[in-house]
C-alpha cells in the first residue's frame, strides 16, 4: 500500500484507535475490582472516621486491609430505617455488602428535594415513606455504643455529605464531612479536624426534639448554646452543613427517640416488604 495516500493514513488511524481502545478497555476491566474495593474501603473509612476510629489508616502499609479489619471489629450492625423510625432491615454479618451499606444518600436527597416542591401533604408523606436511612451501630474501644447516621446536601459549588456518630444520650460523638467541589482553603475546610471537632458533644436530640446546631460568624459561637464557628470566608458552605444536619436529623428523629429512650428498635413486620424497595448505589 502506498503510504503517501490518504487511504493509508485513514486506515492506519482507525487501526491505531482500535488498538488503543482495546488496551484501555482491558486495563479498565482489570482495574474494575480494585476500583470497587477502593470505593468500598473509602466508605468504610468515613464511617469509622466519624467515630474517631481507624486513626492509623494513613500510616499503615496495607491501608485497605487495615480499614476492612477495623470495620469488622467495631461496626457490629447495619440497619435501614424509614422516616417513621421503623427498622426495615437489620444485619450483623458481611456489613460491607449489607443493604444499609448500599443505600445511596444522594438518591435519598433527590427524594427530599422532590418533597420540597410538593404542596399536597398526603403526597409529601407518601414520598417520605420511600426514604431509606442507613444506620451503622458502632461498639467503641471504650465499650460505648454509637449510632452512625448519614447525610447529604448541597454546598456552594456542589454536593456535600456527612457521617455523624450519635451517642445513646442524643449527643454527637464525632462527625465527618466531605465535598465534591467546595473551594480549597474556604468551603473545602469542612473536612478539617478544626471544623469537625466543634460538633463533638453537641446535642442533636433533647426532650424528644431535634436541637439545631447553629453556625455563627466571626468566631463568636457559644458551645453551650449548640453553636459552632463558621469557616472564615465560607459562610455559605458552613450554613449548608447546618442545613444538611438539621434536615437529616429530622428524618432520623423517630429512630433517635427510640434510641435515647432505651427502646432498642427491631425489624418491623408491618414494613418488611419495604426491603425490596431499598435503593442501592
Amino acid at each position: 500500500m502506498d503510504t503517501n495516500k490518504n487511504t493509508y493514513t485513514v486506515i492506519y488511524t482507525i487501526v491505531m484507535v482500535a488498538i488503543v481502545a482495546t488496551i484501555l478497555a482491558l486495563v479498565s476491566m482489570g482495574l474494575k475490582n480494585k476500583q470497587q474495593t477502593n470505593i468500598k474501603v473509602e466508605k468504610q473509612m468515613n464511617i469509622l472516621g466519624c467515630a474517631g476510629l481507624a486513626k492509623d489508616a494513613k500510616t499503615v502499609k496495607d491501608r485497605n486491609t487495615y480499614v476492612q479489619d477495623e470495620f469488622k471489629k467495631y461496626i457490629t450492625e447495619a440497619l435501614v430505617v424509614n422516616s417513621d423510625g421503623e427498622v426495615l432491615k437489620s444485619e450483623t454479618e458481611n456489613l460491607d455488602v449489607s443493604d444499609a451499606f448500599k443505600v445511596s444518600t444522594a438518591d435519598q436527597f433527590d427524594i427530599i428535594r422532590k418533597m420540597e416542591g410538593i404542596q399536597n401533604e398526603a403526597e409529601k408523606e407518601k414520598l417520605a415513606k420511600e426514604i431509606q436511612l442507613p444506620v451503622f451501630v458502632c461498639q467503641t474501644p471504650e465499650g460505648e455504643k454509637n449510632y452512625i447516621l448519614s447525610g447529604y446536601g448541597a454546598g456552594l459549588w456542589g454536593p456535600i455529605w456527612t457521617y455523624i456518630a450519635v451517642k445513646e444520650n442524643g449527643k454527637i460523638a464525632g462527625a465527618l464531612f466531605d465535598h465534591a467541589s467546595e473551594t480549597p482553603g474556604l468551603g473545602g475546610e469542612i473536612v478539617t479536624d478544626k471544623f469537625r471537632s466543634q460538633f463533638e458533644n453537641k446535642a442533636v436530640l433533647s426532650d424528644g426534639e431535634i436541637i439545631p446546631i447553629t453556625v455563627v460568624k466571626g468566631g463568636a459561637a457559644n458551645a453551650e448554646n449548640n453553636e459552632i464557628n463558621a469557616i472564615s470566608g465560607a459562610t455559605i458552605t458552613s450554613t449548608a452543613v447546618q442545613t444538611m444536619i438539621t434536615n437529616w436529623m429530622n428524618l432520623y428523629k423517630p429512630y433517635l427517640k427510640k434510641i435515647v429512650n432505651g427502646n432498642t428498635p427491631v425489624v418491623e413486620e408491618a414494613v418488611a416488604e419495604a426491603e425490596e424497595t431499598i435503593k442501592t448505589e
